[in-house]
């Protein structure tokens, strides 16, 4: 992925979501604060991630200390299938903490070495913040909970929230188109 494609794809991404925080919608509103222990979301967002990590296990080569990358993928994916059995409180939560890592995965390639591009550190430092969230999400999920209940307490918090990821949406795709 090009980093002009990163930045722009991220910047879309944020404008979007933004403009649904912002637009402070019942239908919005309700499916974010029912996310964290939706067992429908779950089943996307923590299957979705799974299916990923898997394929990515599965393609690995012996340069990546995989000997035996099937057995590998067959363990992981015996966890992530109990992991809907035991732990299905907050696996929403958890699935969604995966694809941002997952995702930040080619978009922290695509900034890599591009040290002449200064710009890139838009994507790059709120990246990096993200990632940081979601291990801190993963291991606490009830905080994105309680995070949607004091979001979502007043409805400017939500409208303010969405304006600004609106606003930093458009800059970053802005950004894309100065590399």
């Amino acid at each position: 992925m090009s980093l002009f494609l990163a930045t722009l794809l991220s910047g879309l991404f944020l404008a979007a979501l933004g403009g649904l925080l912002a637009s402070n919608q019942s239908l919005v509103i309700s499916s974010l604060k029912a996310l964290p222990r939706s067992p429908t979301a779950a089943l996307f967002l923590f299957g979705g991630a799974s299916l990923w990590f898997l394929w990515i296990t599965w393609h690995s080569s012996p340069a990546d200390n995989f000997d035996h990358p099937a057995l590998l993928t067959a363990a992981f994916g015996v966890v992530a299938a109990l992991a809907f059995k035991c732990v299905p409180d907050f696996l929403a939560v958890r699935g969604l903490c995966v694809l941002l890592l997952l995702v930040a995965w080619p978009l922290r390639a695509a900034a890599y070495m591009e040290y002449e591009h200064p710009q890139r550190l838009l994507l790059v430092v709120p990246l990096f913040l993200l990632i940081a969230a979601a291990i801190w999400l993963g291991v606490q999920p009830y905080r994105l909970r309680d995070f949607f209940s004091w979001l979502f307490l007043r409805p400017r918090r939500a409208r303010t929230l969405g304006a600004a990821l609106l606003g930093y949406g458009l800059l970053l795709a802005g950004a894309a188109f100065t590399y």
